[in-house]
């Protein structure tokens, strides 16, 4: 093998550092060569990447291009379907057309209880989830992000617009913001208010509380998780009048109890549906008119604010909505 080079390189394939026994070895044979080295040894590795990317707010060409990008990559596309909803542009359907892929559905449970199977598959091949909105919006994929890398899968997030950075939309500023709450649908044994003490910290601060509301998709009753059937209830998303409803019941608890509320009936509220959405609705009025006043499909969202900037007030009134 006089003047005969002989390369030998090994392509492995695996999971991000730990790698399969298994390989496939490539021979080149390089003529005509003085190297006194007759073998040469390369390993060359590819890992494969989780991505989270989020979709924005409104339609399809909300995704940013690093964000298509990753999606063309991927081998596994799943969409997550319950932390939040889709407009009528970003469909299942339509994003499939999009992206010219299949696409998965991901519920709770396959997000929660088997998120194991997303981040086994994304040892072998790029995946992706996506999600409306911002992937870290929910503290769910945040969850994900974290055992994925603890098992030691490479992990890349592609951030979009959520309703935490749109809400700008109505004036306010986003640095006048406090801690954000979630109000909760009320069960009949069950009245959680813990939200109205952070709401009342934020009004001592002087600072606005963006309110993020209810959603319920496929909840099981008490009744059917006893009985092991996988039947569902129907899906629920808390309107901006429910939760009207319910701040009001717990001025009304504490005015029993002769404690003083941090806002009341008169107090002024900013209602907002479908942020980003081309039919985005942007009300400005009190909680008392709230109750009684329909905001159209989900998702809602409520804003309580704190101390009003003269700019922010004026730009509030341009939303103002006198039902009476």
């Amino acid at each position: 093998m006089d003047g005969l080079h002989v390369e030998i390189v090994r392509l492995t394939f695996g999971k991000a550092g730990l790698f399969f026994s298994s390989f496939i070895w490539l021979v080149f044979l390089v003529c005509n060569t003085s190297d006194l080295d007759l073998l040469k040894y390369t390993e060359i590795y590819f890992t494969s990447m989780l991505y989270l990317v989020g979709l924005g707010l409104g339609n399809v060409d909300d995704i940013t291009v690093k964000g298509m990008v990753a999606v063309q990559k991927c081998s596994r596309v799943y969409l997550e379907s319950y932390t939040s909803i889709m407009s009528f542009g970003l469909d299942k359907k339509k994003l499939e057309e999009f992206f010219n892929k299949e696409i998965e559905e991901a519920d709770r449970m396959t997000i929660e209880l088997d998120s194991d199977d997303i981040i086994d598959e994304a040892f072998d091949s790029d995946v992706c989830l996506l999600v409306v909105g911002d992937p870290l919006g929910a503290t769910t994929h945040t969850s994900l992000v974290f055992n994925a890398r603890k098992a030691g899968v490479d992990v890349e997030i592609v951030h979009n617009a959520s309703i935490i950075s749109a809400v700008g939309c109505c004036g306010l500023q986003l640095y006048r913001f406090g801690e954000i709450v979630s109000i909760v649908f009320w069960e009949e044994n069950w009245h959680p208010d813990s939200y109205y003490f952070k709401i009342a910290e934020n009004k001592k601060r002087g600072l606005h509380t963006l309110c993020l509301l209810d959603i319920k998709t496929k909840e099981q009753s008490i009744k059917n998780m006893m009985k092991g059937r996988k039947e569902f209830l129907p899906p629920r998303y808390m309107t901006c009048s429910d939760a009207a409803k319910q701040l009001l019941e717990i001025v009304d608890q504490m005015n029993d109890e002769n404690m003083e509320p941090v806002y009341t009936e008169s107090t002024e509220v900013v209602a907002l549906a479908r942020v980003g959405w081309d039919d985005q609705k942007i009300v400005f009025c009190s909680l008392e008119a709230l109750c009684d006043l329909d905001m159209g499909p989900p998702l809602h969202s409520l804003i309580i604010p704190g101390e009003l900037h003269p700019m922010e007030l004026d730009f509030l009134k341009s939303f103002y909505h006198n039902i009476f």
